[in-house]
């Protein structure tokens, strides 16, 4: 019996893919994250020989989508585009249908995306320490809108808060957008949006950005200093976007699905893409973005902890 399975998985990874692939989204269709799957997706579909179609599951912070294709056949034929939320909700959950770790495959981390830190016109704090210091000396704190509780939005505010020893009054919204109109309104003092999302309010002068959350300066805005830069060399947070398989999927479907992925990625039309919608190429092997998961897990884990932040 061990002697078929194993020639049958053989087999399977021979003839893969022998049917379109269904890559499932945790996001509803049109923004970022499905952008960057559709755009990737068909470059990889075209090498293989086969169609992805886009199956988009959005909502319960990407636990749908991860919890259909944990429990999917491990044939390749199904896949999850996964987000930061992926290495947030295990801490922010009281309980999950599955195990965001043991029961993926990891394939490639595509492209990750920085953060902004931006106050109204009317804040008058020019870079973070000034805000800091703003913050401090503000009762309860400076107010700050995010797309929701738990979101990479409001950990990365907890991430600073906790380096910078201050306090600053969380405004949890339904959405991005709605958060972004209340800053924009100067209802609260700062905002957390992801770059492509805040780039254009302040370009316009809508909002002042003090810091991207990158490592590195955002070629979009290269005047806009990191947070790293401004006293918080440990300080980096960033969206992020990647593959994974369900636990189980052969190791030649996942080298496979790997290396065209990585080709996607590298070709200059999806670069020039991903790079005008905020992103920065990866393409990372499956053990680099199984260390990352892992990396990203603990990491967050100790924010969601100390922030108190959780979800029913």
């Amino acid at each position: 019996m061990l002697c078929m399975a194993v020639g049958s998985s053989v087999a399977s990874a021979q003839n893969y893919p022998s049917k379109p692939i269904r890559l499932v989204l945790p996001v509803a269709p049109g923004g970022g994250a499905d952008v960057i799957a559709r755009t990737v997706s068909q470059k990889v579909g075209v090498s293989l020989g086969q169609q992805f179609f886009i199956d988009n599951r959005g909502g319960a912070g990407g636990n749908i989508a991860a919890e259909m294709v944990a429990k999917a056949a491990p044939d390749g034929h199904t896949l999850v585009m996964v987000l930061s939320s992926h290495t947030i909700n295990q801490s922010l959950y009281k309980k999950l249908n599955y195990d965001p770790i043991k029961d993926f495959a990891p394939i490639s981390l595509l492209a990750t995306s920085p953060f902004l830190l931006v106050v109204h016109p009317s804040v008058p704090a020019r870079n973070v320490k000034e805000f800091i210091a703003l913050s401090r000396a503000t009762k309860g704190g400076l107010p700050y809108a995010s797309s929701g509780s738990g979101l990479l939005a409001h950990l990365a505010m907890e991430l600073l808060k906790s380096l910078g020893q201050f306090e600053a009054t969380h405004i949890p919204h339904k959405g991005t957008g709605p958060a972004m109109m209340d800053t924009v309104a100067g209802h609260v003092a700062a905002n957390f949006p992801t770059m492509i999302s805040g780039l254009q309010n302040v370009k316009a002068g809508r909002l002042r950005a003090l810091a991207v959350t990158s490592r590195i300066r955002s070629p979009l805005l290269p005047d806009v200093p990191t947070v790293a830069e401004q006293g918080f060399p440990d300080y980096e947070v960033n969206g992020w976007y990647g593959w994974l398989a369900p636990a189980g999927t052969p190791a030649k479907i996942i080298a496979l699905l790997h290396e065209e992925t990585s080709k996607a990625v590298r070709m200059s039309d999806v670069r020039e893409r991903l790079v005008a919608d905020g992103a920065v190429p990866v393409g990372s092997t499956p053990e680099e973005f199984a260390r990352f998961i892992q990396s990203e897990s603990i990491k967050w884990a100790k924010v969601v902890k100390s922030s108190g932040a959780s979800v029913e």
